[in-house]
């Protein structure tokens, strides 16, 4: 699995007014048509995970460039014009509850395509993990509301979901292809393009995290529960020097809400006994939690897809087990959000993102000509041409 890109995209709330997006559901229908009749199937999905060819797509259909619908209203005009019997293609899932239809509507048209068991749930598979994996494994801010599975009936498919930064009110939109398909938790994506940079961005899905990964999945594999001692809930209190404080005549432990009188050190019966670990990490895991850890041991997860796969295997134990990795074994994950592109002319620091020139050229010519190759009329093709230009010379 191949992620293919992301953008970063101001939130707007709404609906498309039904009048503009009935055009929508037109007009993305016959730039369909043309795409899958003059190049096939795998071309359109080569199309859909190329962030730039995307956001040229809508922004044709009638979407502001830099609108965040342009990813939901998009993929739903093309679950409306796109025929699975017609076309040999389906468009699965979508925004909010559509998106916790995309199992079951692979299973049924996948069926329909005669794709064999197997396929079917290599295609179940590959959608549940793309979700895991740019939800939980790059933390980034941005959770996930919007899923969608696209595939053929030869079994090759592309992902186009959304995630929401709830602080700052941006979405940030994620691509893949199945046909560049290498490893989905090393370096999977191609180019990523968004205007924004997230500090401190937890990617475990960078080659630099390749040793955090193979740790956590030793600290799984060894029995989670010596992990216990290195979690500190913030609302626990300070641990004090003297909370290690015993006598041999029986002084004991104390409450916190006692008097203490410093021992006599001269009496050979007082001790001090410090625990063999001390909890360091500013944060704390439920019995839940780590009942879930307790669980995978006794599966004995064989990798680090493997572990993220189970049930339960969330951001929040992602975290915690590469934040041990780093603290006690020293292998640190990679902290950089995995930004390269973008679609200005540069970041806030005015230098530009490296940008594909031929791809991108390649991708606005693919558009032209499919515009020119749709059953439109007359009128309706010159606006969308003109859309088209006028994101060529932003």
């Amino acid at each position: 699995m191949n992620k293919r890109g992301t953008a970063n995209l101001p939130l707007h709330g709404g609906h498309a007014p039904r009048w503009l997006f009935q055009r929508m559901v037109k007009l993305a229908g016959a730039i369909s048509e043309s795409i899958l009749y003059e190049y096939g199937s795998d071309e359109f999905l080569r199309r859909i995970s190329d962030p730039h060819w995307f956001q040229a797509f809508s922004c044709v259909l009638g979407f502001d460039w830099h609108s965040s619908g342009t990813t939901t209203t998009t993929c739903g005009a093309l679950k409306t014009a796109i025929n699975p019997e017609k076309h040999g293609i389906m468009v699965a899932g979508g925004k909010g509850r559509a998106s916790r239809k995309t199992l079951d509507e692979i299973e049924i048209i996948g069926d329909s395509f005669s794709l064999s068991p197997l396929k079917i749930d290599e295609l179940i598979y590959n959608s549940r993990i793309s979700a895991k994996i740019d939800n939980s494994c790059i933390q980034d801010g941005y959770n996930l509301y919007h899923h969608s599975f696209i595939f053929t009936e030869k079994g090759e498919w592309a992902v186009v979901q959304q995630g929401l930064n709830t602080e700052d009110k941006y979405a940030r939109r994620y691509h893949w292809l199945s046909e560049l398909v290498e490893d989905p938790i090393d370096e999977p994506h191609q180019a990523i393009a968004c205007d924004q940079q997230q500090a401190n961005t937890l990617n475990m899905t960078s080659h630099e995290s390749e040793d955090c990964r193979d740790i956590s999945v030793d600290l799984i594999c060894d029995n989670p529960e010596h992990l216990r001692s290195y979690f500190k809930s913030k609302d626990s209190a300070q641990t004090l020097l003297t909370d290690y404080f015993n006598s041999a005549e029986g002084l004991g432990s104390l409450d916190k809400g006692d008097q203490f009188e410093i021992p006599d050190f001269k009496n050979h019966n007082t001790q001090l006994h410090m625990p063999k670990h001390h909890p360091v990490l500013d944060m704390d895991l439920s019995f839940r939690e780590f009942q879930v850890l307790k669980d995978a041991w006794e599966i004995q997860p064989q990798n680090y897809e493997e572990l993220i796969s189970l049930k339960g295997i969330g951001p929040k134990k992602i975290r915690a087990l590469a934040l041990i990795s780093d603290l006690v074994y020293g292998s640190a994950p990679s902290w950089k959000d995995p930004v390269k592109y973008s679609f200005t002319h540069g970041g806030k620091d005015g230098f530009p993102y490296p940008v594909n020139r031929e791809v991108y050229d390649n991708s606005i010519q693919t558009l032209k000509d499919a515009l020119d190759e749709a059953k439109l009329d007359k009128k309706e093709r010159y606006q969308a041409i003109k859309r088209l230009e006028k994101v060529i010379h932003s």
